[in-house]
C-alpha cells in the first residue's frame, strides 16, 4: 500500500490541493477555473463518496463555492455593464443553486441594490434639485437595468411545468410587478418633493416627468396617465394654501385697519401702483380699490395664487378653484360686515 501510494502520489496531492487551488481561483475572480473544479470534486463524491478525506474536500469547495456566489452577487450590485452581466448570469447558471425564477429574483434585487445607492447619494436640500435629479437617475439607470434584463431573460419561452406537475411559475409576473414597484416609488418620492415645495417651477418639472414617462413607453411602462393626478393635487393643494393665506392677511389689516390712517397705508409697496388707462377688451382691477388698502392687498394675493396656479392649470381644477374663491370670498365678506372700524362707521 506504501508502494502504490508513491507511485500515485502526484495524483492524490492534486487532489488534496483543489481545496487551496479552488480558492485561489474564487478569490483572483477565475470563476471559469472555479466552475471546472466544482465539477470535478462533484464527480469524486459520486465515486467516493464514503471516503472522510473526500467529504473533507468537498466541504471545503462548498465553502468556496458560497464565496463566489457572494461575489457574482456583488458584482450585479456595482455599475456593471451588459456584457458583464451575461457573463455573471451565466456562471450562476452554471453553479446550478437558483431556479430561474429566483435568479431572476436574484437579478432584479441586486440591480435594484444599486440603483437605490444612486438614488440615496442625491442631496436631499433642494427639493427641485432632488426630484430632477431622481428623474435624471432614474431615466438613464432604471432604463439600463430593464434593457439588461430582458437581453438576459427571455418572457417569450413557454412556461414549462415544474417536475412535480403542480404549479407554474409566471416568470414575467417578477419582471412587470419589478417595474410597477419601481414607477410606484418614483410617483412616492416625487409627490414628496413637490409638497415640500418647487417655487415657480411646476410647469418645467411636470415637462421632464413626461419625457421620463414616455420614455419607457418603449418598455412598455408608460405611466404618463399617473403623473396628472400627483400633479392636480399638488397644485389644488398650493392654490388653497395659497388663497388661505391671502385670506389671513386681509384679516390681520382689517383689525389694524382705521380710515385715518388710509393715506399712510396708500404708500405702502403692498399696493399697486396707478395703471395706465385701460385697452379695450382687457381686464384691470378697479381703481376704486386703492381707496381700500386690504382689499387691494388681498387682490394682489389672489392674482399672485392665479399666476402660480397658471404655469400648471390642469382643467380638473376648476371646480376646486370656484369652491376655493367662493369660500375665501365669503370669509373676506363676514371679516368687512362684521369689521370693529366700519361698524364704528356705520
Amino acid at each position: 500500500m506504501n508502494t502504490l501510494t508513491l507511485n500515485r502520489h502526484t495524483e492524490i496531492l492534486e487532489i488534496l490541493e483543489i481545496p487551496q487551488l479552488m480558492d485561489t481561483c474564487v478569490r483572483n475572480s477565475y470563476y471559469e477555473e472555479a466552475l471546472e473544479l466544482a465539477a470535478y470534486v462533484r464527480r469524486l463524491e459520486r465515486k467516493y463518496s464514503s471516503i472522510p478525506v473526500i467529504q473533507g474536500i468537498v466541504n471545503e469547495v462548498r465553502q468556496s463555492m458560497q464565496l463566489m456566489l457572494s461575489q457574482l452577487i456583488q458584482q450585479l450590485r456595482t455599475n456593471i455593464q451588459l456584457p458583464a452581466c451575461l457573463r455573471v448570469i451565466g456562471y450562476l447558471r452554471r453553479m446550478d443553486i437558483f431556479t430561474e425564477a429566483e435568479l431572476r429574483v436574484k437579478f432584479l434585487q441586486a440591480r435594484d441594490a444599486w440603483l437605490r445607492s444612486i438614488l440615496t447619494a442625491i442631496p436631499n436640500d433642494d427639493p427641485y434639485f432632488h426630484i430632477t435629479k431622481t428623474i435624471e437617475a432614474c431615466r438613464v439607470h432604471l432604463f439600463d437595468i430593464i434593457t439588461q434584463y430582458r437581453a438576459i431573460f427571455s418572457d417569450e419561452d413557454p412556461l414549462l411545468p415544474t417536475a412535480t406537475g403542480e404549479h407554474t411559475v409566471n416568470e414575467g409576473a417578477i419582471f412587470h410587478g419589478w417595474v410597477l414597484q419601481k414607477v410606484s416609488q418614483f410617483l412616492q418620492v416625487l409627490e414628496t418633493d413637490l409638497y415640500r415645495g418647487i417655487g415657480g417651477r411646476l410647469d418645467s418639472l411636470l415637462g421632464q416627468c413626461m419625457y421620463f414617462g414616455l420614455s419607457f413607453s418603449r418598455v412598455g411602462a408608460d405611466f404618463r396617465g399617473q403623473l396628472a393626478p400627483v400633479f392636480q393635487r399638488v397644485a389644488i393643494s398650493t392654490f388653497q394654501k395659497a388663497i388661505q393665506e391671502a385670506v389671513e392677511k386681509f384679516q390681520d389689516e382689517m383689525n389694524s385697519y382705521t380710515l385715518i390712517s388710509a393715506p399712510a397705508i396708500l404708500g405702502s409697496s403692498n399696493i399697486p401702483a396707478a395703471v395706465p388707462a385701460t385697452q379695450p377688451g382687457t381686464l384691470q382691477p378697479p381703481m376704486v380699490l386703492l381707496d381700500f388698502p386690504p382689499l387691494a392687498c388681498f387682490l394682489n394675493n389672489i392674482l399672485v395664487a392665479f399666476n402660480d396656479l397658471r404655469l400648471c392649470c390642469p382643467v380638473a381644477l376648476a371646480q376646486d378653484v370656484t369652491g376655493a374663491l367662493e369660500d375665501a370670498l365669503t370669509k373676506v365678506s363676514v371679516f368687512i360686515v362684521f369689521s370693529p372700524t366700519l361698524d364704528l362707521l356705520w
